[in-house]
């Protein structure tokens, strides 16, 4: 991990002038396309070019189970996990629609499912079978959590191999917004009543007993707020780790990597912790209706570019988002400037 953490520069803030002046000779009034022309010069910014190659994209889900779960914070049971990554393999999940609509490589990942899921379309990387139940153990070993990010790594240098120019990043597992919720608490001071949500579909009652149980683990568990690795350990997922070193490997190879909902965006907070320079690359896809989405996104001081009242994970609402990138990358290219198209500028 050190090693990539080392190739990691921050983004052209050079190349973003360029494209921010070139904007303004296209042939509309300057800023009116808002959001879509900081996106063009984010991508401007990560590439060093006006307008990137981001196609194809490759998405990533990562799927691991969680000990926690055994503290009854989900309204699904643990074989839900890899229920559903049997789902991802036949093609008939939400992200495999969406991915197929943006003509996406998709990949699979298994770094810490309890049960067996060796399937064509999974890769194993099985860490171990699980995190600990963090009301009453550590999530994992530091050793694991180094594994899981180097899994994470691992996967986003196959697709960047294969040729994608972008990436989205998704999760499977159950009790993982527990996990999420419980890292993002110990890293912001925020307290944790603030940052849980539904979840799978928990009633109030079943929130407060979610809210008790990471009271719990916070008081347990002995970790460093400062350290984001200390609080991964303790409190993480092994999806949340991996999803951090694809965070990291994005960003090493200069890839644009949009990043989906609460828990993606408690992973992404980590590997920023991790390595500031990382937020550069970093595109927010969407708001996610958890309530600690909010809490992260201030802490990441990020704005996402979707609102769809989504809570799906998988990395959905980042696949949603993918046709903003195209485009803000086909308005550099193809939109004609005043000169070109010889209309009059505007007056001074």
């Amino acid at each position: 991990m050190h090693s990539l953490i080392a190739q990691i520069q921050p983004v052209d803030c050079a190349a973003g002038d360029r494209a921010r002046a070139y904007l303004d000779t296209l042939t509309k009034p300057p800023g009116s396309l808002g959001m879509l022309e900081q996106l063009a010069i984010q991508l401007s910014e990560i590439s060093g070019e006006r307008a990137p190659t981001i196609t194809p994209p490759g998405v990533v889900v990562f799927a691991a189970d969680h000990g926690v779960a055994a503290e009854g914070v989900s309204a699904f049971p643990q074989a839900v996990t890899a229920q559903m990554v049997a789902n991802f393999a036949n093609g008939g999940a939400a992200i495999n629609v969406f991915a197929r609509q943006v003509n996406a490589r998709l990949e699979i990942v298994d770094v810490g499912v309890v049960s067996d899921v060796d399937m064509p379309g999974v890769v194993v990387n099985k860490i171990r079978r699980a995190s600990g139940n963090i009301a009453i153990e550590n999530a994992m070993l530091p050793e694991q959590a180094q594994a899981a990010i180097g899994a994470g790594i691992n996967a986003v240098r196959r697709a960047h191999q294969a040729g994608c120019r972008s990436v989205i990043v998704g999760e499977m597992g159950i009790a993982n917004t527990t996990a999420s919720s419980a890292m993002l608490a110990a890293l912001t001071g925020t307290p944790v009543a603030q940052v849980v949500g539904a979840g799978t579909g928990l009633n109030s009652q079943q929130q407060i007993h979610k809210v008790n149980v990471i009271e719990r683990a916070l008081a347990a568990r002995h970790f460093e707020a400062s350290q984001p690795l200390s609080v991964l350990t303790a409190l993480g997922g092994l999806e949340i780790a991996a999803m951090t070193g694809a965070y990291l490997a994005a960003a090493a190879y200069r890839l644009p990597v949009i990043v989906d909902g609460f828990i993606a965006s408690v992973a992404a907070l980590t590997a920023c912790r991790i390595c500031p320079a990382v937020s550069g690359y970093l595109v927010f896809g969407h708001r996610s209706e958890e309530p600690g989405h909010g809490a992260a996104l201030e802490a990441l001081e990020a704005t996402p570019l979707l609102a769809l009242g989504m809570r799906l994970g998988e990395g959905s609402g980042a696949a949603l988002a993918f046709p903003l990138l195209q485009a803000a990358t086909a308005m550099m290219a193809e939109m004609a400037t005043f000169t070109s198209a010889g209309i009059a500028d505007k007056t001074a």
